[in-house]
């Protein structure tokens, strides 16, 4: 049974940068789609960005195209989400989260982590 941890996030002002981590626990994540979904306030989970198994494949919201970066390191069963030129509206609970299959849809995966925030102030 994989556990999932976030961690990374916390105050930034804009146009910085946060690298956030994804630490799984109880067993390798090297066989599992991971992807990273956040919520602001009174707002749906929304899509950030997935990476396959193998790390070959990736994809991103088109709100964070060209300032986020998702990668894996299967080696260490770690999950990152660097984040660049961040924006006021980046401004989220951030989760971590693994499944069998790919996708935007939040439905998709099936383990979750407790979340990390991150706080972009103007």
């Amino acid at each position: 049974q994989v556990q999932l941890l976030e961690s990374g996030g916390g105050l930034v002002q804009a146009g910085g940068s946060l690298r956030l981590s994804c630490a799984a626990s109880g067993r390798t994540l090297s066989s599992y789609v991971v992807g990273w979904f956040r919520q602001a306030p009174g707002k749906e989970r929304e899509f950030v960005a997935t990476i396959s198994w193998s790390g070959h494949s990736t994809a991103c919201a088109d709100s964070v195209k060209g300032r986020f970066t998702i990668s894996r390191d299967n080696a260490k069963n770690m999950v990152y989400l660097q984040m660049n030129s961040l924006k006021p509206e980046d401004t989220a609970v951030y989760y971590c989260a693994a499944g069998a299959y790919s996708g935007r849809d939040y439905k998709s995966y099936d383990l979750w982590g407790q979340g990390t925030q991150v706080t972009v102030s103007s």
